[in-house]
């Protein structure tokens, strides 16, 4: 966005009021919010990386929630429910303008043309293949796009914008459906979600404690709604860094594989070396993935035994034991 908002203001088509709070929708980390008066500017962020990448460059950061603001930027999440969803609350939010931004990929044509078709539009720039427009918010104009906090799929809460917000994933159905019936007492399920694979391995009385950890801070509070076992502890958190006290006996977990629209490997590579130096050294990985990622390269080297449990011709169940990267002391504890 920063290259289309330099464009917008140095143009002079967009003009910020000279005061008032700034507020900013889901900003990515590759976001340069330099243009904007810092002093002014909070953001708003569910995903854990993005949202600690702004705090730690000094921005007043909140999960959710959006008081009244001058100016609101909403940056086009990929999602069509959730977009439309941030713009009815920038335009409920602000009294000045509502600037909408984000790339071709994010879908920002068709909102351009679903906002043309209620508001006045002014701007509609053009740069790294995207586009940046803003209006004056009118009441009530958007109030039909907003999306409710919470929906049933499945039997369980899920939520716009999470991932498998329709419904029960299919490879996390088929780790659950894998796992041994008696999996360990403490068990760590890492990219935990909305909390599907957690309810299933709860039904295994032998579990004693099982941490979720998940960044997105919306899927954690459907989490909460979907698991209320007492053995369940909650982590909003980056899996890749999350720490526990003690090492555990199981991690299972289904990790992410896309940054945007763009498949990428590393994210899960990251998630098993996070497994490793979490487990004991007699503890075991129980892994999903899409059978065309190649996992197996970094399993081997964190993992004395790896092994493909289950699978079929679209996913495959990994089960890696004996972890031999060492645990780091440095990472900090989170509880």
């Amino acid at each position: 966005m920063s290259a289309r908002l330099s464009l917008a203001l140095e143009s002079g088509g967009l003009v910020l009021p000279a005061e008032g709070p700034i507020t900013v929708f889901h900003p990515r980390t590759d976001l340069d919010l330099s243009g904007l008066p810092q002093d002014r500017v909070r953001v708003i962020q569910p995903f854990k990386p993005d949202h600690d990448h702004f705090q730690r460059l000094g921005y007043a950061c909140a999960p959710t929630g959006a008081s009244p603001c001058a100016v609101a930027f909403v940056c086009l999440p990929r999602a069509k429910a959730l977009a439309r969803s941030l713009v009815a609350q920038a335009s409920a939010v602000a009294s000045g303008l509502v600037v909408v931004d984000g790339t071709k990929t994010d879908g920002i044509d068709s909102m351009l043309k679903a906002c043309r078709s209620r508001v006045d539009v002014h701007g509609a720039l053009s740069k790294a293949h995207g586009k940046i427009f803003w209006f004056t918010p009118a009441a009530d104009v958007f109030s039909d796009w907003r999306a409710v906090a919470q929906q049933p799929a499945d039997g369980f809460t899920t939520g716009p914008g999470v991932f498998s917000a329709d419904g029960i994933d299919p490879a996390s159905r088929l780790l659950a459906d894998t796992l041994p019936a008696r999996l360990g007492k403490s068990v760590v399920d890492l990219g935990a979600g909305w909390g599907y694979l957690t309810a299933r391995i709860l039904q295994d009385d032998s579990v004693l404690t099982l941490d979720l950890v998940e960044a997105d801070h919306t899927a954690l509070d459907c989490a909460r709604l979907n698991v209320t076992d007492p053995r369940a502890r909650f982590h909003w958190a980056d899996a890749t860094e999350w720490a526990s006290r003690d090492p555990v006996d199981v991690v299972v977990t289904n990790p992410p594989f896309h940054t945007g629209r763009a498949a990428d490997p590393s994210l899960g590579r990251g998630f098993i070396q996070a497994a490793a130096r979490l487990l004991s050294a007699s503890g075991e990985l129980w892994l999903v993935a899409n059978r065309h990622l190649p996992y197996e390269v970094t399993l081997t080297e964190c993992f004395a035994r790896v092994d493909e449990i289950a699978g079929d011709a679209r996913f495959k169940v990994l089960r890696a034991s004996r972890p031999t990267r060492s645990r780091h002391s440095p990472k900090r504890i989170r509880r």
